[in-house]
């Protein structure tokens, strides 16, 4: 029964090359960007950022692997993204994670300010450089 289950799964087709790869990242950039209304709504992110600078931060996103040259490697970047992209959507996610990960962390779009770092010694500010909280 449970071998049944599997043979219903299907695995979206791979890129062939990387003008494929190429098009399938646009598409998913268009799907993403299609969506951030919807978002928009669900976590009411409309006192924080605007539309477009969430749009900003999904081009840096993918822009960030632009240097990866095998299309192997950038379907499954795609497939981790879409994945993403619907916990996202299907609200799996809580506004504080949408908040942290896109809008304050990962240097997005609200930079934090040196001010609450005077006073700390090298070790807590690499820490925190390096750990997400």
């Amino acid at each position: 029964m449970a071998h049944a289950a599997l043979k219903m799964v299907k695995v979206p087709p791979n890129s062939a090359s990387m003008e494929e790869a190429r098009k399938r990242t646009i598409n998913f950039f268009k799907t993403a960007c299609r969506s951030l209304p919807t978002i928009m709504e669900i976590y009411n992110l409309d006192d924080l950022v605007t539309t477009s600078q969430i749009r900003s931060t999904i081009s840096a996103e993918i822009r960030k692997n632009a240097h990866i040259t095998n299309h192997k490697v950038i379907d499954l970047l795609l497939l981790k993204a879409t994945e993403e992209l619907s916990n996202v959507v299907s609200h799996y996610k809580q506004r504080h994670h949408l908040i942290g990960q896109y809008v304050v962390g990962r240097g997005g779009l609200i930079q934090e300010t040196a001010e609450k770092d005077k006073g700390i010694s090298d070790f807590l500010k690499q820490f925190y450089a390096t750990n997400y909280f």
